[in-house]
């Protein structure tokens, strides 16, 4: 991907109804930090005259996943709304009235790889890396729309041991739909958006709705109950030191 271009951390265009976004914090591995998740829901929310959205990441990786820098000065109650928050950003983008692309490469990992697996079209180049370490910390993100997406048995799989997949067996799963090198990505871009344009907006936005389930209630619900669970702080903290002293 190309190096970040200004200092947003998150880059947004919208042209003729085409909203891009790009992850821009690059030498943070585009972690997600509070300002990134707000600015996300910001522009999520105003969908009026929205037809397709395409989101990807500078430098070289797509997402780390939740911030982790600061966790040492957060409480519990911190880190649980900010949980919330990302997951009230996944949900704009799974429950989105528009189609929503997601473009990986590199490392995808925890709230990353929920993003990736929130969109409708999931292009991973090659080399690609997913891992979802969230319930080392007892945290139940995007574990429902995993599970629908892939199945049960292969969320499990992957959820039960932090286990990494590749672009090929992400493909072979489902959780991506395809697998691009990002030399080839405008092309995918342009079909997309032009596929986007087919139905009135209104039709899109109605099959849409029509075709996921909704669980936003209950998903909001089991971020409160893991999160919430006393101790959060100490196991972001220990999970943390154990992926340190494995890169040692």
């Amino acid at each position: 991907m190309s190096a970040a271009t200004t200092d947003q951390p998150v880059l947004i265009e919208r042209t003729d109804g085409a909203l891009s976004v790009t992850l821009n914090r690059p030498d943070s591995v585009n972690a997600l930090s509070p300002e990134m998740v707000e600015l996300l829901i910001d522009c999520l929310s105003e969908s009026q005259g929205i037809q397709s959205c395409i989101i990807r990441g500078n430098g070289k990786h797509f997402c780390a996943g939740f911030d982790l820098s600061d966790v040492e000065s957060l409480s519990d109650g911190d880190l649980l709304w900010r949980f919330l928050r990302i997951e009230k950003m996944l949900q704009l983008i799974h429950h989105a009235p528009f189609p929503v692309m997601a473009l990986a490469h590199g490392a995808v990992i925890g709230a990353g790889a929920d993003l990736f697996a929130a969109c409708w079209q999931r292009v991973a180049a090659p080399g690609s890396r997913f891992r979802m370490p969230g319930w080392n910390f007892d945290l139940a993100l995007g574990t429902r729309r995993l599970a629908r997406l892939i199945g049960a048995d292969h969320a499990r799989d992957m959820l039960i041991d932090t286990r990494q997949i590749d672009a090929d067996r992400a493909h072979e799963i489902g959780l991506a739909t395809d697998i691009l090198p990002d030399d080839e990505w405008e092309l995918c871009i342009d079909t997309f958006r032009a596929r986007a344009q087919v139905l009135s907006p209104e039709a899109v936005k109605s099959m849409l709705e029509l075709t996921v389930v909704d669980s936003r209630s209950d998903d909001l619900a089991a971020i409160v109950d893991t999160a919430g669970r006393p101790g959060l702080k100490e196991r972001i903290l220990a999970y943390r030191a154990r992926v340190q002293a494995a890169k040692r």
